[in-house]
């Protein structure tokens, strides 16, 4: 367990059950996510993969039975950052003021900060569009900055809804490698459609299938992430994961 593990929180979910559209999405549903560990939801489409996240968010528009409990259960350790599917930046701000945004709103906008997010947006390849307004940028650099906001927040929890998808695979890789060191000691969990994404950052991946949604599977891959891409182990562990969730969806 990372050296910080004592400070960001353990997530258990027990026994929930939740409804959709009048069907059974959750029955049932018991799951540990471990505290300081990156986390990823692996399934097809629809099996309540977001809404996990949303959860553990706290959406109150998504009643549920069972419990989700946090250990250490504080004020602290409940608080969030979130990164949903849409970058949800603001129209009127710029990329460097989106990125801010948080310490904005509680102002805690320090000189230290903003060097920061500049070193952060440089390091994402923007730099030079920090007073770019968000309709002049292309979707992979909004979702750059929208990854690049939720990191600044530093919380215990962080829950990214498919962080990388409207990346090329240069930019992915290298956004990857950026978000697992800056989450270090943070209790992670990622959503995600690729199989290859969740094996190079996941230090566990979960993998749901069924309806009503059940855990099929829990994998722990070989060593410390962000690992290799190109690497024979991941290359097998890929094909093994691959083959799972194809049975996953024709089940």
């Amino acid at each position: 367990m990372r050296e910080s593990a004592r400070q960001a929180p353990h997530i258990f979910f027990e026994r929930v059950c939740l409804d959709f559209d009048g069907k059974p999405l959750f029955q049932d549903l018991s799951l540990e996510i471990a505290a300081a560990q990156t986390t990823c939801i692996l399934g097809p489409s629809g099996c309540g993969k977001s809404t996990l996240l949303k959860l553990i968010a706290g959406s109150t528009a998504l009643p549920f039975t069972g419990a989700i409990r946090f250990a250490p259960d504080t004020v602290e350790s409940r608080k969030v950052a979130w990164m949903s599917q849409n970058d949800l930046l603001l129209p009127w701000l710029s990329l460097l003021d989106n990125v801010l945004l948080g310490a904005r709103l509680r102002r805690e906008l320090e000189s230290s900060l903003r060097s920061k997010a500049m070193a952060l947006i440089d390091e994402a390849g923007l730099a030079g569009y920090e007073q770019a307004l968000p309709t002049t940028l292309s979707g992979g650099m909004r979702q750059r900055a929208a990854l690049l906001r939720t990191l600044m927040e530093q919380r215990k929890i962080l829950l990214m809804d498919e962080p990388f998808s409207a990346l090329d695979a240069l930019t992915r890789v290298r956004l990857q490698n950026l978000a697992a060191r800056l989450t270090h000691g943070a209790t992670v969990l990622l959503v995600t459609h690729d199989p290859l994404e969740a094996l190079r950052l996941g230090d566990r991946i979960v993998v749901l299938t069924g309806s009503p949604v059940r855990v099929a599977e829990i994998i722990t891959p070989e060593g410390q992430p962000p690992r290799a891409a190109g690497s024979a182990t991941l290359s097998h562990q890929y094909g093994e994961l691959l083959d799972l969730l194809m049975q996953g969806e024709s089940a």
